[in-house]
């Protein structure tokens, strides 16, 4: 089983429908990827274009018994005297990037645009995202390299 890092760029979301009457949308994205969750900033008044350039980092293994690689971006406008609204979601599946990144090391997917849509399916917008996987470093337990026999009080004993 490989374990690693999964970084997601976001970048930034264009042509969002306002889910605010009387003023512009105040956006934030809660990402998502099996159990665990992170939430983006929220850009004031960003309305319908907002832009963030964050990166969430979790925490992967790849393969797993629970299938399903899939990453989670919904969307949600921030309002302050009643509950946040939901605008809309993009799934990006990510199983591809493991399986390459858990062979070569990493690997990477460009931002790029993912459509946003609500429930039913409808178009609601784009939001732009990169990810890229990286497998954890394993650490070495040879006691040749770096390890103690380099260190001052067994070169001293080998000595003598």
């Amino acid at each position: 089983m490989a374990i690693g890092y999964m970084e997601v760029l976001l970048v930034k979301a264009k042509g969002l429908h306002e889910s605010d009457i009387f003023s512009r949308m105040d956006p934030y994205v809660l990402v998502q990827y099996k159990g665990q969750e992170s939430k983006s900033s929220t850009p004031r008044g960003a309305g319908s274009d907002p832009v963030w350039n964050e990166r969430i980092v979790f925490k992967v293994e790849y393969p797993d018994s629970g299938g399903k690689f899939k990453l989670c971006l919904k969307i949600m406008d921030k309002d302050v005297f009643s509950a946040d609204d939901f605008v809309g979601q993009a799934v990006i599946y990510v199983k591809d990037l493991l399986a390459e990144g858990a062979e070569k090391g990493s690997a990477q997917l460009h931002p790029r645009k993912y459509s946003v849509v609500r429930e039913n399916q409808i178009y609601c917008g784009e939001v732009e995202v990169g990810v890229t996987f990286t497998l954890k470093e394993e650490e070495h337990c040879d006691n040749d390299i770096g390890g103690w026999k380099e260190s001052h009080h067994y070169l001293h004993h080998q000595t003598q």
